[in-house]
């Protein structure tokens, strides 16, 4: 079994209710169709009803919830929440009723409300857009100062990492991370990638230097964040700074970074900045052909998840076990 024939199984075994606002893209009620044949979730679907089954076809998505923002019988209950939780930002009551039409808001409110476990949305509405009412609404999980994103990546044929299973970070939210947000980004992955795995993570600070090879404020930034990093959570393994191969070749680890517990094993990767982390997931899955499943939010209070504007159906059930996944286990 892969990755994602876990996140399914898990998905299956505690059946969570997941919002998609998107439903006047077929990719979202394609999908729907999908999600609920496999029983990854429960689905509620934010649109007109008529508009809905029309844009459906033959797909059978009699099981999923249609809520019409329009008709909708507590739309005064969730403005006036979100009145609240914004009037000392200047919201006034009518900008609030106004926000709750707006769909992915309202999805978010019922993640609030506890409607829905999760939410999923992005095919259409851009990453900005998507996140903006998560954090206005539901804001950071407690103890978590930053918001970020990772990838599972899943290389065939590969005896690296975890036979091939990494994880990267962050490559989607944070654009120039400081010291201070790498070292949150390196444990929130390492515990996210433990979560979803089960298997202990083995963290890499990457660099274009290994243990002071090199000496710049790039690199002075990474050994920053591994202290950090390393002071808040010492229960971890993580190392730093190292360079790609120092992390995930034994030989070479051994060579560069001799009596490191991390060099050679790592399995969690956390880039420097979004540039190397966006271009190292990418040309893993071009050049070896690795299967990326993500980006995944972490760090919201509940969760809440992105999608490219170019993905298929199949992408969105795949973000909707994850996200099943993670609100089961309360990421």
């Amino acid at each position: 079994m892969g990755f994602m024939d876990d996140v399914f199984s898990m998905a299956r075994n505690d059946v969570k209710t997941i919002v998609l606002p998107e439903s006047g893209d077929a990719r979202t009620i394609k999908a729907t169709a999908k999600i609920l044949e496999q029983r990854l979730a429960n689905v509620i679907l934010i649109g007109n009803e008529n508009e809905i089954k029309s844009l459906s076809g033959g797909l059978d998505i009699s099981k999923a919830k249609i809520v019409d923002i329009e008709k909708f019988d507590q739309m005064d209950d969730y403005a006036q929440t979100f009145y609240e939780l914004r009037k000392s930002k200047g919201v006034t009551e009518e900008e609030a009723a106004r926000t709750m039409k707006n769909p992915l808001y309202f999805g978010v409110m019922m993640v609030k409300k506890g409607v829905a476990d999760g939410m999923v949305a992005g095919a259409i509405n851009s990453t900005g857009n998507t996140l903006r009412p998560a954090l206005q609404i539901l804001k950071t999980a407690p103890g978590t100062k930053l918001v970020s994103s990772f990838f599972i990546m899943m290389v065939p044929d590969c005896k690296l990492g975890s036979a091939g299973l990494f994880m990267f970070a962050d490559c989607a939210l944070v654009e120039n991370p400081n010291a201070e947000e790498l070292s949150e980004i390196a444990v929130t992955s390492a515990r996210s990638f433990k979560s979803f795995t089960g298997i202990d993570p083995v963290v890499a600070m990457l660099s274009y230097s290994t243990y002071g090879s090199a000496k710049s404020d790039l690199t002075l930034k990474v050994v920053e964040a591994t202290r950090l990093a390393k002071e808040k959570a010492p229960d971890i393994l993580l190392d730093g700074e190292l360079q790609l191969d120092a992390a995930i070749v034994e030989a070479v680890g051994q060579s560069k970074a001799p009596g490191s517990a991390v060099a050679g094993k790592a399995n969690v990767l956390i880039f420097p900045d979004l540039g190397s982390a966006n271009i190292g997931y990418k040309l893993t899955q071009r050049l070896a052909k690795a299967e990326a499943y993500g980006p995944v939010l972490q760090g919201i209070a509940k969760p809440v998840n992105d999608l490219s504007r170019g993905c298929s159906a199949e992408d969105i059930v795949s973000v909707v076990a994850l996200t099943s996944v993670q609100a089961q286990k309360g990421n």
